[in-house]
């Protein structure tokens, strides 16, 4: 894609400068500088290519796209959109398996899909790369070099990078939200121990009440005994 877009790119640059030499037509500048800038915007966002991928020990060729996710969360993101076109996946040896499918998008016949997601080396961690295998009938249909099905299976790749935007953003805010739920979660339970605690305050201070109550009775008590002592003491003889 890329290389297709860099004649029109150098057509647009020449035809830009030549405008800018004479001075005039503005209006064609605008055009063309906004040709220019949408040409450069697709350039970026096309990102799949054809390479080979190893499958069943044999280097196939396939469609082939990065992304900048970890491989969990691109893996998931692609099963989620495959679901949700109703394709239900088989695992073998670390590929997605999607046999007799019908994915519109590429082609209108059945084929196996076969998708590989890992990480892009060791020390990309959270940098993936997904390779996509088409087989119908045994016979490998990116390795035909059709144009339209190998356009449309980059042009598949190219847009899974929204869905892999939009379900890391899912993930995030989930995540997101199992963390307000623990920190609310340890709210209450502060809440919950301050109630405890106050309960265990305010019977304290009851029983302090009570105590003090005590102590005055006992205080009485040991005055009504002392008399008693004292009255006992006075009816000693000589």
């Amino acid at each position: 894609m890329r290389d297709l877009l860099s004649p029109f790119v150098l057509i647009l640059l020449q035809g830009y400068q030549g405008c800018c030499n004479l001075g005039k037509n503005t209006a064609m500048k605008k055009t063309l500088t906004l040709l220019l800038a949408s040409f450069i915007l697709l350039s970026a966002s096309a990102q799949s290519y054809e390479g080979t991928v190893d499958y069943q020990k044999k280097d196939e060729r396939a469609i082939i796209i990065e992304f900048d996710y970890s491989p969990a969360i691109v893996e998931r993101a692609i099963i989620d959109k495959m679901e949700k076109l109703g394709l239900k996946k088989k695992e073998s040896k670390g590929f997605l398996i999607y046999k007799g499918a019908v994915l519109t998008d590429i082609s209108s016949e059945a084929a196996d899909y076969m998708i590989k997601v890992e990480r892009k080396s060791r020390k990309d961690k959270d940098e993936s790369i997904v390779y996509l295998l088409i087989n119908r009938n045994n016979e490998n249909i990116i390795a035909r070099y059709d144009p339209l099905v190998n356009s449309n299976a980059k042009t598949f790749l190219n847009r899974l990078a929204s869905d892999v935007d939009a379900y890391n953003l899912e993930q995030q805010i989930k995540d997101q939200e199992e963390v307000l739920a623990k920190t609310e979660k340890k709210l209450k339970n502060l809440q919950d121990d301050q109630e405890a605690m106050e309960k265990k305050i305010r019977k304290l201070q009851d029983d302090l009440k009570d105590n003090a109550k005590d102590q005055q009775d006992q205080q009485k008590e040991i005055e009504k005994q002392r008399q008693v002592l004292e009255a006992m003491k006075t009816q000693r003889k000589g």
